[in-house]
């Protein structure tokens, strides 16, 4: 008999374990754009506006910083942490996060469209609209984190996870999702619920969605 094909189970997100090390204190009032900082630590600073363009941080940790609408266009955060991080608008686009954890912070609306995701976790954050249009994402999970809106327009999302995070209003559009796994998410409003394809939902979730999927294909639910 013909060898029977294995089943096809959900990969977890492959995070990795940030290393422990020195950080020396670091100067958060110097920082400025194009510079390359590496085993540092900036605590307590006010960064709102500030023009931290095409900046690296490496080995770096970020705590209870302001970052305000300050410019992190085309900014590279590895091997970091970020902690408290207070951000009405966090401008970040075509930024690059690899082996990065996120804590306990509050942003309002993050512009990261076209940006780079590897190895991120978010824990414990509050978080508004999120415009992850165009990114490329690889191994991201999010743990008891509140979004209002999840915009994953036009991106690639692979091996990305949800543990007790609602998500308010998730957009799909042309998105390509691989191993995206929403089990652990409270999902309200699903926008282009057809691009679910590549997406793990529990028994329950399939029921919760089944009014989203009749409205989708036109189908007319009557008692």
């Amino acid at each position: 008999m013909p060898a029977q094909p294995s089943p096809v189970t959900t990969v977890p997100p492959r995070i990795k374990r940030l290393r422990a090390g020195v950080r020396s204190p670091g100067d958060a009032a110097a920082l400025g754009a194009e510079e390359r900082r590496h085993d540092e630590r900036f605590e307590g600073a006010d960064l709102s506006h500030a023009d931290l363009s095409d900046i690296t941080f490496e080995r770096c940790d970020l705590v209870g910083l302001s970052l305000h609408q300050a410019d992190l266009r085309a900014a590279t955060f590895s091997e970091s942490r970020l902690e408290r991080i207070d951000a009405p608008v966090l401008s970040a686009p075509r930024s690059v996060w690899h082996d990065v954890i996120l804590d306990g912070s509050r942003i309002g609306s993050a512009e990261l469209y076209e940006s780079g995701w590897r190895s991120v976790e978010l824990v414990d954050c509050k978080l508004g609209y999120v415009n992850l249009r165009g990114a490329t994402i690889r191994d991201l999970r999010l743990t008891r984190c509140t979004v209002d809106e999840l915009d994953l327009t036009n991106a690639q999302a692979t091996r990305v996870a949800f543990e007790d995070t609602s998500v308010d209003h998730l957009v799909l559009a042309s998105a390509r999702l691989v191993h995206v796994d929403l089990r652990g998410a409270v999902l309200r409003r699903i926008t282009s619920i057809e691009r679910l394809a590549g997406a793990t939902v529990s028994p329950a979730q399939l029921v919760d969605l089944a009014p989203l999927f009749a409205a989708e294909l036109g189908i007319r639910v009557e008692g």
